[in-house]
């Protein structure tokens, strides 16, 4: 299992756009686990619907884990994308 943790930079968040690309980023790592947690509360990357749920506003602090067969390439990518895009 890898994990890390980032601090939202996005004044809107984890809104729809990102949420999508997350979900389809996450889709190339199907056999990878990759969830999003804050305040308690857990997503799975794959899900636009309960990534938006998680409702994350800027300067949030979430967590992100990878976990399965490709784990080390996913955090990898999700690291990437998250610093460009959040």
């Amino acid at each position: 299992m890898k994990q890390f943790e980032y601090t939202i930079h996005d004044p809107l968040g984890i809104h729809a756009r990102p949420a999508g690309l997350i979900a389809k980023l996450a889709k190339e790592y199907a056999d990878t686990s990759i969830v999003f947690s804050y305040n308690g509360k857990e997503a799975k990357a794959t899900s636009l619907m309960k990534l938006m749920g998680l409702g994350v506003k800027q300067g949030a602090e979430i967590t992100i884990t990878a976990e399965g067969a490709s784990e080390d390439t996913a955090i990898i990518a999700m690291s990437q994308f998250v610093n460009n895009n959040l």
